[in-house]
């Protein structure tokens, strides 16, 4: 089986997620300019990416510390 590379859109999803933002408007902009998305379907394929090794390979800061994040707030549940 050959691993194939990140999708561009998912590089560019991986992209906007280790970046800072100063509230959730300036995101949202940017999920719809730059992905065509709404943030509930960003949200849902960053959410299926932490699974991805391939993510892992491209972005392992922004992977590992979003994990991080969702374990923690699974444990709170």
């Amino acid at each position: 089986m050959e691993i194939t590379e990140l999708s561009e859109r998912d590089r560019a999803v991986l992209d906007i997620a280790g970046r800072t933002f100063t509230g959730p408007g300036p995101r949202e902009r940017v999920i719809r300019e730059r992905l065509g998305l709404s943030p509930t379907a960003y949200f849902q394929l960053l959410n299926a990416l932490l699974d991805d090794p391939r993510a892992v390979s491209y972005a392992p800061g922004t992977v590992n510390r979003l994990r991080r994040e969702r374990e923690r707030l699974r444990d709170e549940r």
